[in-house]
């Protein structure tokens, strides 16, 4: 959590409503009181102020039986709350490449980044098993910032992460995402598939694993 989230947000009951929303696609109130334990008054004040301030918008989430209910979740004004690397001077960099030495150069320094940084996560991400290399990666990428967290069922394993460091230079050279996937499928040895999706200020990259262990994940 970085000192602008601290500074922004102020209290910390107000802090853990941001950070459990970041981790979601968004919540109610009563979801919100029920999983941080507070009351569903104290959430509701929190959520207004929030959404006054700009950091949370709403909308409506139907259900079975009933009205639809209300639904917070962050805005973009909300990205820049959670630790992001500076990645300007890298972008003019690679756009420079690209005009001396045309359209490819910055695709071969990226690889060259990529692999190295996959050789170094490769030093610390070890295991018998898919399963347990997953979750050392995960772990790994959420202690960098990237909020990451593993779901699996009978048939695959995913590394969920809800919050990208580098999303300017994602957004301005687009195969990072491909570049992303490799990495990971070279540490965990098991072919990856990136999915990524946003809504409102929410982001969501999902890894789902592909390979002959991931029937055994939850072993």
């Amino acid at each position: 959590m970085n000192q602008k989230l601290i500074a922004e947000i102020g209290k910390s009951q107000r802090l853990e409503i941001i950070n459990k929303l970041k981790r979601t696609q968004g919540l109610s109130v009563g979801e919100l009181a029920e999983q941080l334990d507070m009351s569903y008054m104290g959430v509701k004040q929190h959520c207004v102020d929030l959404e006054n301030e700009g950091y949370l918008d709403t909308w409506r989430r139907a259900k079975g039986i009933g009205r639809p209910e209300l639904i917070y979740r962050l805005t973009e004004r909300s990205h820049g709350l959670f630790p992001a690397e500076s990645n300007g001077m890298t972008i003019t960099l690679l756009e420079n490449a690209k005009a001396l030495y045309g359209p490819a150069a910055p695709e071969k320094l990226l690889f060259s980044v990529f692999q190295k940084k996959a050789e170094a996560y490769q030093t610390r991400v070890r295991g018998e098993t898919i399963a347990e290399r997953a979750g050392k990666l995960a772990r790994l990428r959420d202690a960098e910032g990237h909020m990451a967290e593993i779901e699996q069922d009978a048939v695959f394993i995913r590394i969920v992460e809800h919050h990208c460091p580098i999303q300017d230079l994602l957004k301005a050279f687009p195969i990072v995402a491909r570049l992303e996937a490799e990495l990971f499928t070279r540490v965990l040895g098991a072919a990856v598939q990136r999915e990524e999706a946003h809504a409102s200020g929410l982001y969501r990259c999902v890894f789902t694993l592909h390979g002959r262990e991931r029937c055994k994940a939850g072993q």
